[in-house]
Parts: structure tokens; C-alpha cells; sequence
């Protein structure tokens, strides 16, 4: 392909990139409106209902760590709190986003949500370490799903810099009296809340931790049919060095520019794109001579997009 024909390529890309970048750049206020009551395109009334009850959640765990003498209305309060910080919704829309896809896929094409063929083949692995994480993976997707389905977020299941920023707005909800018991109250819910957590054995911890003991083979991980969502979320994360929300959203319609650049970043060539393709959006195609776009061009053109902050938090230390 020539220089021209290439760069068109890169151009149409390009364009639909910013477009998907600018859907994703509304999320969080969209997301925030919608809570307290109308709609938006790249959200649908069960994802709300999914952030609400995983909201709501939250709020309730928090206040239980405190105290048993709490009320609705205070978890009400609490989860009005929370909505406002962007990279707490994001995070939620994102596994929001997960369950919703992985019951469509299952729904639609018979995808299991957690015992796929690829988890099959790990857990029967000759090595040790390989078996015994994908065991352990296996059984935290079996309790995501349920988790899912009653619209639960477990604390513990939140990612180390997620999980800093809630703590953070925990310390500051305005729900927090400040009288000497409920200030030691609060000392004693942050201290329980620390050492309970272990980022490790988080769903997403364990499954980022069997993607890098699977090495070279991680690329088989990028088969949706043979690996299910979770897994090939978490490898598109691992070969392309976005932010696991990124990789799950970029299976949104609206953003199959991403996911397109994403599977060529990560090495896939066009036929076994079209395949993944076939799986989430089949009314869509590649453009012309998408094969020619080189790897690391791909890599780059999704490095130089522009996404909100609030969609990809940077990682910050529990102390």
C-alpha cells in the first residue's frame, strides 16, 4: 500500500477515535444526570440501574464499617456523595459496562461467563502457578456474575487507586459528624477497611496476574469466543497498556475505532479482527486495507488519544 492510501487509513481512524473519545469525555457527567433522572447514548437504563444498586453498595458497606445504627437515608446521602466524583462513576460504569456485555455475548452467542474453553485450558495447565490462578480467577468471575446480578461492588474488588480515591471521599463525606466518638469511629472503619483489602485477590488483580503467567500465550486471551470478556479485557489491557475500563468500553458500538486500533496494536491481523467483530458489532466493518496499518502505528494512533482523566485514574498507594 502506498504512503497515501495509508495515511487515509490512519485518517478515517483517527476520526472516528476522536469521535469515540469524545462519547466517552461525556460519561461522567451524562452518568450523573441520568442518576438523578433523564438519558444518554452511550448509556441505557440498565447500566443506571446496575451504578445505582453498585452505588448504593458501596455507600452501605462504608457506613457499616462504622456503625450497625444507620439508615436508609443516610446511604442515600452517601451515595449522592459518591456520584460526584468522576473516577468512582467511571470505574462503576466501566464494570457496569462488563456485566452488561457478558450476559449479551452469553445471551447472544453462547459465551460463558465464566467457565470458557481458555479458563478450561489454564486450569488444566502442567504448571502450578498457571492452575492454581486460574482456579482462583474462575471462582472470583463466579462471584462477579452473581455480584452483577444483584448490582453489588464489593470494596474489596475495587482497584488499589479506586479504592484510595473512596476511602478519600469516605474521610470527607459530609455524613461524618465531628465529635470526638465518630471521628474515632471513622479512624477505626479507614484502619478495617486497609487491612481487609489485598489488591491481589481482587477479581481483576487475579485475572491481571494469570494474563502475565500465560507469557506469549497471553494473545490467545484475544479471542472473545475462546476466552470469554473478562480475559480478553484483561489482555487487551496488558498488550496495549490502556486502562482495563478502556478495553472493556472500547467493546461499546461507539467506540469500535478503539477496539479495531486495539486488536491491530496488539498484534491481531484482519481476518481474526473481523471474527471479534462478528461477535460484538457484526453490522460493522474494517475499512479497506486495514491490514497495511503496522502495529506499532496502531499502538501509537491510540496513545495520542484524548480521554477524560476521570476514565483512566492514576494509580495512587494505599497507605
Amino acid at each position: 500500500m502506498d504512503r497515501s492510501a495509508q495515511s487515509a487509513i490512519e485518517a478515517i481512524l483517527r476520526d472516528e477515535l476522536v469521535r469515540g473519545d469524545l462519547a466517552l469525555s461525556g460519561v461522567a457527567p451524562v452518568l450523573a444526570h441520568m442518576l438523578a433522572g433523564s438519558g444518554g447514548s452511550l448509556v441505557s437504563e440498565a447500566i443506571v440501574a446496575r451504578l445505582r444498586g453498585m452505588l448504593g453498595h458501596l455507600s452501605h458497606q462504608l457506613l457499616a464499617s462504622k456503625s450497625d445504627n444507620y439508615s436508609s437515608r443516610d446511604a442515600d446521602r452517601l451515595t449522592d456523595f459518591l456520584v460526584s466524583d468522576g473516577a468512582i462513576l467511571s470505574h462503576c460504569y466501566a464494570i457496569a459496562m462488563e456485566g452488561h456485555l457478558s450476559e449479551r455475548l452469553e445471551r447472544k452467542t453462547g459465551i460463558d461467563q465464566v467457565l470458557t474453553p481458555l479458563m478450561q485450558e489454564l486450569i488444566a495447565s502442567t504448571s502450578s502457578e498457571v492452575a492454581e490462578l486460574a482456579m482462583k480467577a474462575l471462582a472470583a468471575q463466579s462471584r462477579f456474575v452473581q455480584s452483577q446480578k444483584r448490582m453489588d461492588m464489593p470494596i474489596g474488588e475495587l482497584p488499589a487507586d479506586v479504592f484510595q480515591i473512596l476511602l478519600r471521599l469516605w474521610e470527607q463525606s459530609p455524613s461524618n459528624s465531628a465529635d470526638d466518638d465518630a471521628k474515632t469511629a471513622l479512624k477505626a472503619s479507614l484502619a478495617k477497611l486497609k487491612a481487609d483489602y489485598d489488591e491481589g485477590a481482587t477479581r481483576t488483580g487475579l485475572l491481571a496476574r494469570l494474563v502475565s503467567a500465560m507469557r506469549g500465550g497471553a494473545r490467545a486471551a484475544l479471542s472473545l469466543e475462546h476466552a470469554g470478556l473478562a480475559l480478553f479485557a484483561t489482555a487487551l489491557n496488558a498488550l496495549t497498556k490502556q486502562p482495563r475500563e478502556l478495553a472493556i468500553l472500547s467493546c461499546h458500538e461507539r467506540q469500535s475505532a478503539r477496539l479495531a486500533l486495539s486488536l491491530r496494536a496488539a498484534g491481531m491481523i484482519e481476518s481474526e479482527i473481523e471474527q471479534q467483530f462478528a461477535l460484538l458489532h457484526p453490522e460493522q466493518q474494517l475499512p479497506g486495507g486495514f491490514d497495511d496499518l503496522l502495529p506499532d502505528r496502531a499502538q501509537t494512533l491510540i496513545s495520542q488519544s484524548d480521554t477524560r482523566p476521570e476514565l483512566h485514574p492514576r494509580p495512587r498507594r494505599v497507605q
